[in-house]
């Protein structure tokens, strides 16, 4: 597992109940492992926005912040949230219609059983890490 660098974030993963837990830290080392795996994005930033931890390519500024977090008042799932304006889950829900749960325009669901559709899950992020450099160059996915 990849150490914090915030204490902070790491209080906020520390909170959580054991499964979201378990899941998050999960999805954490996935969001780092894409960062690196695609090329341009550099390295990542880890922060709380709005209480949430997120990730900002805060060295490159090739996308846009990804932030992952439980849905409110629910202890038995998990999302990944993207900027509602970016476009992002719009896109996703076309390429993946059947692949993920959405909410609205600015996340996908995850429940503490069953397994992620990590491939895909991949794809997204790394869509979201470069989201700035697409969208400036035209490019959709």
């Amino acid at each position: 597992m990849r150490r914090f660098g915030d204490a902070k974030v790491a209080a906020v993963f520390k909170a959580y109940p054991p499964a979201v837990r378990t899941r998050l830290l999960a999805l954490r080392e996935l969001v780092f492992d894409v960062a690196a795996a695609t090329p341009g994005v550099g390295r990542l930033a880890e922060t709380l926005k709005w209480g949430q931890a997120s990730y900002l390519t805060a060295e490159s500024g090739s996308g846009t912040t990804v932030r992952i977090d439980r849905p409110k008042g629910r202890d038995d799932g998990y999302a990944v949230y993207f900027h509602c304006q970016s476009g992002l889950v719009e896109t996703f829900r076309t390429i993946y219609p059947e692949t993920f749960t959405y909410e609205g325009k600015r996340a996908l669901l995850f429940g503490t059983k069953g397994r992620a559709p990590v491939r895909a899950l991949r794809h997204c992020l790394a869509l979201a890490l470069t989201h700035h450099v697409r969208k400036k160059s035209g490019r959709a996915t």
